[in-house]
């Protein structure tokens, strides 16, 4: 299978719990299937299932299973939506879909499938987005994943780099061990880099053209002491929406075990709309310590950004 299939079945409940009948073709708006029961102002507006994930299930059980039973909007076909990750957007017909959840938790007794056999296939294998472009979908129309493109922004603050009377050595560190992150990951995208000088305004700048331009992420490596040109903090807290202290705290606390002069860093991290920015120390070893961490929860942090519940 690949990443570009066909629409087999287009399916409709007027009531949750309930096996969706195919209806040949439908609108989807703002909130879903228009007249389906599980269309709202939520995450899960449009179900998704492939048409082999059926046949495989109906195999194990030995009994014919219709579409629209496992109550997925969207039987697909020739498509591979175990390939789906959060926030990859599928096209189907006219519309444009973003993945919110992957898989689902099984109601039991809610389940129409489940009550039959006691067994769902929706826990694992469903699909289920939200709605970024209403349109109209009907069986035959093709169906394409879109997967994400990343996008993270790694800039220096540095006056002495700034003005090339020194290398910079944070910032290729920094966008190595994230290129190395988005492979690791089996993510597409890309890490761009910049030089600032350490005015908390250029700082401010480059975050801003960075938002502009659809980071997801922006990492600033120096300026997190107490120097007088030490800017990074207030830039970023002058930026951001919310502040993101526990990561950073987590850093410092284990860092100061061998060397107490690490608690007298600042730095610091935030979020504004579905942007990330993190202010980390600019040395290249600071860089990898504080990134061991960060790289543990970005994926996370992003997704929550986005508004998703990924728990």
């Amino acid at each position: 299978m690949s990443e570009k299939g066909k629409i087999v079945s287009v399916n409709v409940s007027e009531k949750v719990g309930t096996i969706k009948k195919p209806v040949g073709s439908a609108r989807i708006d703002g909130r879903g299937v228009v007249g389906d029961a599980h269309a709202g102002p939520w995450l899960r507006q449009v179900s998704l299932l492939s048409s082999e994930s059926i046949r495989k299930f109906a195999q194990t059980i030995g009994r014919d299973i219709a579409f629209g039973e496992f109550a997925e909007n969207i039987t697909t076909g020739g498509i591979d939506l175990s390939a789906c990750r959060l926030l990859d957007h599928i096209e189907a017909g006219g519309a444009l879909l973003e993945v919110t959840q992957i898989g689902k938790k099984c109601h039991g007794g809610e389940c129409a499938i489940f009550r039959a056999v006691g067994k769902c296939v929706m826990p694992k294998e469903g699909i289920f987005c939200r709605v970024v472009r209403p349109g109209k979908i009907a069986e035959g129309d093709s169906v394409r994943l879109v997967p994400k493109k990343w996008r993270f922004v790694v800039v220096t603050a540095s006056d002495r780099c700034f003005e090339g009377l020194a290398e910079d050595e944070s910032g290729p560190v920094a966008a190595s061990r994230l290129e190395q992150f988005l492979e690791s990951k089996g993510l597409a995208g890309e890490v761009v880099r910049s030089l600032s000088d350490d005015s908390p305004e250029r700082l401010r700048a480059e975050l801003e053209k960075a938002a502009e331009n659809g980071a997801d992420a922006v990492f600033i490596t120096g300026g997190t002491g107490i120097g007088p040109r030490d800017n990074t903090p207030e830039a970023i807290s002058s930026f951001c929406e919310k502040l993101l202290p526990g990561v950073m705290d987590a850093v410092r606390l284990r860092a100061a075990e061998k060397n107490p002069n690490a608690l007298l860093s600042r730095a610091t991290a935030g979020v504004r709309a579905e942007m990330l920015v993190f202010g980390i120390p600019g040395s290249p070893r600071a860089v990898r310590d504080y990134l061991d961490t960060i790289e543990k929860v970005l994926l996370h942090a992003a997704w929550m950004a986005h508004g998703l519940d990924a728990h």
